[in-house]
C-alpha cells in the first residue's frame, strides 16, 4: 500500500468538502478550488478526513493512489493558507515594478516584458529586485513563477537573470587566457 496514499487528509475547521463524483469542490477562507480525480480512484469523508483507496494493487493504480492524495492535501492547505513562491533577479538595471495588477520587468530587452496575472494569483513587487506571486492553486503559482523565470534564466557566467529564492546556480570559469 502507498505509504502517502495511505495517509488520512485531515479537514480543518471552516473549510467545507463536497465530493461528486469524482469532482472534489474544496471552500475555506482563502477561495475554492475544483478539480476532477481519475475515475479509478474511491475518495471518501469520514470522520472530518479523507480517505483515498484504491481497487487494485496495478502499477498505475498505485502511482494514481499517492498522487490523488498529495492533490487533495494541496487543495486544502491551499484554501487556508495558500501558496507563494519568492523570486529574485540580478544584474545591472534589471528591476520589476507593479503597475495596477500587472508585472512589468525591465530585463534588459529593447522593450519591457509586461506579465497579467491569471485569475486567483496575485504579484507583490517589495523591492525592485525581488518578486512574489501568490495564489490557492499550488500547480498554478509555480507555473507562473516558472513562467517569470523564463522570460531571463540565471546564466552560468555572472548569474545575471531570474532565480527563485535560495536557489544556487551553478558557476562556470571565463575564459582560461583570462587572469
Amino acid at each position: 500500500m502507498s505509504r502517502i496514499g495511505r495517509m488520512p487528509v485531515e479537514i480543518p475547521d471552516g473549510v467545507q468538502v463536497d465530493i461528486n463524483g469524482q469532482t472534489v469542490t474544496v471552500r475555506g477562507p482563502k477561495g475554492a478550488l475544483t478539480q476532477q480525480f481519475h475515475p479509478d480512484m474511491i475518495i471518501a469523508l469520514e470522520d472530518n478526513a479523507l480517505t483515498v483507496q484504491r481497487p487494485s494493487d496495478n502499477k498505475n493504480h498505485k502511482s494514481l493512489h499517492g498522487l490523488t492524495r498529495s492533490l487533495l492535501a494541496n487543495m486544502i492547505d491551499g484554501v487556508t493558507k495558500g501558496y507563494q513562491r519568492n523570486l529574485e533577479i540580478t544584474g545591472v538595471g534589471y528591476r520589476a515594478t507593479k503597475q495596477g495588477n500587472t508585472l512589468v520587468l525591465n530585463m534588459g530587452f529593447s522593450h519591457l516584458v509586461e506579465i497579467e496575472p491569471e485569475p486567483g494569483i496575485e504579484f507583490e513587487v517589495p523591492a525592485p529586485t525581488r518578486i512574489s506571486v501568490s495564489g490557492i492553486d499550488k500547480q498554478l503559482v509555480g507555473e507562473t513563477a516558472a513562467k517569470i523565470r523564463a522570460i531571463r534564466p540565471p546564466e552560468p557566467y555572472l548569474g545575471k537573470g531570474i532565480r527563485y529564492a535560495g536557489e544556487q546556480i551553478r558557476r562556470k570559469a571565463g575564459k582560461a587566457g583570462r587572469v
